[in-house]
């Protein structure tokens, strides 16, 4: 028979259970006659059946698995996937010069934006002329920057959404891409997070949320931040440093690995038997699956960050064995690798934090960034299609927003030669499980200014791959916590088979 334990809301105005009291003043584990401890054993086994949050998709899934490639800075759609012959025609002049409406006199232009940076950003006005050109490629016959020519032999296996559009017009639209809220509204749990809550682990020696990257800015970890999901259900990061992959679950010296798993099974049952006592302790539940998930790990996550194993041809894919694509060519192959073995949602940073940001020299820092990714993706792409990942797996490509058709000048950038954030519009892309190939959606106005045509605020991206997941996000609501209809967002059913 099921013993019903009482929740803590049924013990109102501070009263505390009388078990938990006795726990509380020394009566717990140290305290107890070994008949007791071996009958809340029992119980703590129960308890911790419950600890491990396990879920069945909602419906019959695409996919299994997400590598979700992040480019700091604010990628210019514009010299990238979005190319707008009307920038080179009217360069020079103001939007009000042109035969075409102004776009910063559109109702669209306050709608979705708000500053946020103590004053209104300068508008900039005067159109700067695209700074690469592009070419057709493939059967989609899709338009491409020269500065992707890898990426453009892929152009037939990815749907490319054109449409997209954000509401911070500074950085913290970054972590808004993650978790859907601008910086004045209540953060909510990563789109990571939701897919760690939301299904069950296809690995049990690695994690399900993992982050891939480098960075000085702590800013950063809001991107694997799980918010009011718990500690939990948090990106893990990881080091692609063969020697210390794990750096703060590493054994110590002298330390024999059957002693620390019987430290480890001490410490847990001590947890779980707390678990008894604090049954709605996060942390406490956290901390036990992190002790049970760090020894597993220091196995398992070596193995799968061991690129040794991989053959000179796969290296040479991914741009390893060349200087200027060999980090972020490294971090795509340890992507594929932790997928492969069941790691539900990998994040790979692939970018210095902002590097995309080109307020001036666009037209060189973007070609050098363009140059560093271009290589990597497209590896990562036809190594995944080879080895028949791409019929499960879900790759999306996104930055946190676009750059302005018109050249930044004012008296933060003299040079005249960058573009400026730009929330209104920008390009992003997938592939893989359940996407069309060679496939354009939505449109940006004459300009590249605004998202006109299927206009897609960033949690479309979202429900997107949690419906390709067979995650109904409405589905996966806690609780005492509120979530905005813009929250859940809508998929773009447009470019799914």
């Amino acid at each position: 028979m099921t013993t019903m334990r009482p929740r803590l809301d049924e013990f109102p105005c501070g009263r505390t259970r009388r078990r938990t009291f006795l726990a509380d003043v020394g009566m717990g584990f140290t305290g107890l006659a070994l008949g007791d401890m071996l009958r809340r054993e029992t119980l703590a086994s129960e308890a911790g059946e419950k600890l491990v949050h396990s879920r069945e998709p909602h419906f019959t899934p695409k996919a299994k698995r997400v590598i979700w490639i992040f480019l700091s800075g604010g990628v210019s759609h514009l010299e990238t996937f979005d190319p707008k012959p009307a920038l080179n025609q009217y360069a020079g002049k103001s939007y009000d010069e042109t035969k075409l409406p102004n776009p910063q006199k559109s109702p669209l232009y306050l709608e979705r934006s708000r500053s946020v940076v103590g004053f209104e950003r300068e508008l900039m006005s005067t159109i700067f002329p695209l700074q690469i050109g592009y070419e057709r490629y493939g059967r989609s016959d899709t338009q491409v920057s020269d500065w992707l020519p890898h990426l453009a032999q892929c152009v037939d296996d990815i749907s490319i959404v054109r449409s997209m559009y954000t509401t911070d017009n500074d950085h913290n639209a970054e972590f808004q891409m993650h978790h859907g809220r601008h910086s004045l509204d209540e953060k909510q749990p990563v789109i990571g997070s939701w897919v760690h809550y939301g299904l069950g682990t296809l690995n049990q020696s690695l994690p399900q949320f993992v982050f891939l990257g480098q960075y000085r800015d702590t800013r950063v970890k809001a991107n694997y931040a799980p918010d009011y999901l718990g500690p939990e259900h948090s990106g893990i990061e990881l080091s692609l440093d063969p020697d210390n992959p794990l750096p703060y679950a590493r054994r110590g010296r002298g330390i024999l690995r059957r002693e620390q798993q019987n430290e480890f099974e001490f410490i847990s049952q001590l947890n779980r038997l707390s678990a008894v006592e604090y049954p709605e302790d996060e942390q406490l539940r956290a901390r036990i699956q992190s002790y049970e998930l760090a020894f597993r790990m220091q196995m398992a996550v070596p193995d799968a960050l061991n690129l040794k194993r991989e053959t000179a041809e796969t290296e040479a894919l991914y741009g390893i064995d060349e200087e200027h694509t060999s980090i972020y060519g490294r971090r795509l192959l340890a992507a594929r690798r932790l997928s492969e073995r069941g790691v539900r949602f990998t994040l790979v940073y692939l970018s210095d934090y902002g590097e995309w940001d080109s307020h001036a020299n666009l037209k060189k820092f973007h070609a050098r960034s363009c140059r560093r990714v271009d290589k990597p993706i497209a590896g990562l792409l036809h190594d995944l299609k080879r080895r028949g990942l791409m019929d499960d797996t879900i790759v999306a490509c996104c930055t946190e927003f676009g750059r302005t058709p018109a050249v930044e000048y004012g008296k933060f950038n003299r040079a005249a030669t960058g573009r400026d954030h730009h929330p209104h519009a920008f390009s992003v892309w997938l592939a893989g499980a359940g996407i069309k190939r060679g496939y354009v959606h939505g449109a940006t106005d004459e300009l590249g200014f605004h998202a006109v045509e299927q206009p897609h605020y960033v949690t479309d991206i979202h429900a997107t791959v949690l419906h390709l997941l067979g995650i109904d996000p409405r589905r996966l609501d806690v609780p005492g916590r509120k979530r905005l209809e813009i929250d859940y967002g809508t998929p773009i059913y447009d470019i799914m088979t």
